[in-house]
């Protein structure tokens, strides 16, 4: 038994230094991450933008008064009409059906396949960042927009002001799902060329015929940011918690 323990270890140790160590191959990986990153960051702050837009404009027409029959009126419909199509194609679409629909012809001419891979999630993660925020603005109390209005605030400035502060706390559990999902989702920018950490394990494999190892590598590290990212959105909602009770 011990001697096929040492055995074991012998090979493992010997797949681990063919896939990581000859040649500095662990900077495939290194390197891969640093993409994964910057595309999720990239996509979440752009998704963010979309999504509170789209909400902003589907609770405004969602809370209109149906009497009030102005210019305004006829934009907010329009507007809202548009919003509901984005919402319907993208939730009802594979992500990766975007991607190429992105890469290969929206912007088929387009060398910077970063900045298509960011465009594609952002527009991907704004359909579901809308409905997460626009779920937390109709939580709020319909008398704190009439208390911003009557302060002599517009609709866009008490959305800013006082209604978007106070859902942000009530949809922040959401939210950090919808990233973490996200960060996940960036492994299939290995379709058009980017050299995310899945890229990076691919290569590897295919230098050293080892899949296990660069996979696992690539696995753990996903898990790893994960339970990061989970234990930082918990500790940062005990404190919004703790500063509402004082």
């Amino acid at each position: 038994m011990a001697n096929f323990m040492d055995k074991l270890f012998l090979k493992w140790l010997k797949d681990f230094n063919q896939s990581f160590i000859e040649d500095d191959r662990w900077l495939y990986i290194l390197k891969g991450l640093g993409v994964t990153i910057t595309v999720a960051i990239g996509a979440l702050i752009l998704g963010v933008i979309i999504g509170i837009i789209i909400a902003v404009i589907r609770s405004g027409h969602d809370q209109k008064r149906k009497r009030n029959k102005n210019l305004w009126s006829f934009i907010l419909d329009i507007l809202d009409i548009l919003c509901r199509i984005y919402l319907t194609v993208i939730r009802g679409t594979p992500m990766m059906v975007q991607l190429l629909i992105m890469y290969f012809v929206i912007f088929a001419s387009s060398t910077n396949t970063w900045l298509v891979a960011v465009i594609a999630f952002g527009i991907n993660s704004g359909a579901y960042v809308a409905e997460i925020i626009r779920g937390g603005i109709m939580s709020i109390d319909s008398g704190q927009m009439e208390a911003g209005r009557s302060l002599g605030l517009n609709y866009v400035k008490t959305m800013r002001y006082i209604i978007i502060p106070q859902a942000i706390k009530n949809i922040l559990p959401a939210l950090g799902n919808e990233m973490i999902t996200l960060l996940k989702d960036t492994s299939l920018v290995t379709v058009i060329g980017l050299k995310d950490m899945v890229k990076g394990a691919l290569i590897i494999q295919g230098r050293t015929y080892q899949a296990f190892m660069p996979l696992m590598a690539v696995a753990i590290i996903y898990l790893v940011i994960v339970i990061i990212l989970s234990r930082l959105l918990t500790i940062f909602e005990r404190r919004m918690r703790e500063s509402d009770r004082r």
